[in-house]
């Protein structure tokens, strides 16, 4: 039956298909509209269909089209930037930080917003003069994880980094116990598991991956070079059991937002959501919990890895709470690592963007 619409000529299509099953509703599909582009005589739905299919591998090639684009300029210049010495680099860095402040407008707000919480007592040149550190910083990082692969090595690490309370967690790696390094965006983080590789200690890192192939398999490269591998925290989930039923070390960033279901434990004194998967991971394997920051004491390539606390899970087996108890010890360890170098934490990210939902009720009342 022909039909108008819109100045166009379409066709009403019947085509008998089998019902299809949705959780247990059965529907029948009987007709659908399209356009007479793609019907023509008895092959009309096979056309349209392949002509479907068609667009599907067009978008799939503009896709891989763009993640190459994009590994061939990550890759021309991680050269560039390799070519070039550190204090050639380091000078790069502080102009890429004056220009990264001047126009991400957006995370500087962020940042600001998150040191009023932190620093309250804190003024506005404060919170600006740390903010431009926090971006100087990082675009440092970025040069120095470059050149690392070349310069740190077993013979010469005093050089580049000190340890603080190292006895601590050399004693932890070689308990034979399961061990959760419990880290996060503050200095240098990459460092402390290239410094595990090369002590001879191998660990494994959860992350999500890249959504670029290509870039997310050359840092995966990177990082089994530098002894860490790279486990999925979406999809790897039975590899984490079976590695910390080995005994095996288990590295995890714990300082970003959880969402509205994450747990809400104090953070520089206001609630913030933190990921309950660690503690119950930590709990579950009985594992010790290393909480460590790495973060720079010079002006250069100097840092130190600082061990907070070593956190024994078999002294909670007997608190009800032990998953509230463990994250609010593992966060209080954290903003005490944060406190002693704010400057090189990653106050761009929106560590409280979530509230408790009995403080959105109160706040929507009032």
């Amino acid at each position: 039956m022909r039909v108008g619409c819109h100045g166009l000529r379409v066709f009403m299509l019947t085509v008998p298909l089998r019902p299809i099953d949705s959780g247990g509703c059965t529907k029948s599909l009987h007709s659908c509209r399209v356009s007479h582009e793609y019907l023509h005589h008895s092959d009309t739905a096979q056309g349209f269909i392949n002509s479907l299919l068609k667009g599907n591998r067009v978008a799939k090639d503009r896709s891989n089209i763009r993640h190459f684009a994009e590994f061939l300029a990550v890759r021309m210049l991680l050269a560039f930037l390799q070519a070039m010495s550190l204090s050639l680099g380091y000078a790069l860095a502080r102009g890429l930080a004056w220009l990264a402040y001047h126009v991400d407008k957006r995370h500087r707000k962020v940042a600001d917003d998150n040191l009023k919480i932190a620093y309250p007592h804190w003024t506005a040149q404060q919170r600006d003069t740390l903010i431009r550190w926090v971006y100087t910083h990082f675009c440092m990082m970025i040069i120095e994880m470059t050149h690392l692969p070349r310069l740190l090595h077993v013979h010469n690490w005093r050089k580049f980094m000190d340890m603080r309370n190292g006895k601590d967690v050399v004693a932890a790696l070689i308990s034979g116990r399961p061990v959760m390094v419990v880290t996060g965006h503050l200095g240098n983080w990459e460092l402390a598991g290239y410094a595990l590789a090369m002590f001879g200690f191998r660990s494994y890192a959860v992350a999500r991956p890249l959504d670029n192939p290509l870039l997310d398999g050359l840092l995966k490269r990177f990082r089994k070079k530098t002894g860490q591998e790279l486990l999925n925290k979406n999809g790897d989930a039975n590899r984490m059991a079976d590695l910390l039923n080995q005994g095996g070390i288990l590295c995890t960033l714990a300082d970003q937002d959880a969402g509205p279901n994450g747990l809400f434990v104090p953070f520089f004194g206001k609630p913030a959501s933190t990921h309950k998967a660690v503690a119950l991971l930590a709990l579950h394997h009985e594992a010790l919990v290393v909480v460590a920051g790495t973060y720079r004491t010079g002006n250069g390539l100097k840092y130190i890895i600082d061990i907070e606390t070593v956190i024994d899970t078999k002294t909670l087996n007997n608190d009800p709470n032990a998953v509230r108890t463990l994250t609010e010890q593992y966060t209080a360890a954290w903003e005490r690592l944060v406190a002693k170098a704010p400057e090189q934490y990653l106050w761009l990210h929106r560590r409280w963007k979530h509230e408790p939902r009995v403080r959105q009720r109160a706040r929507r009342a009032a």
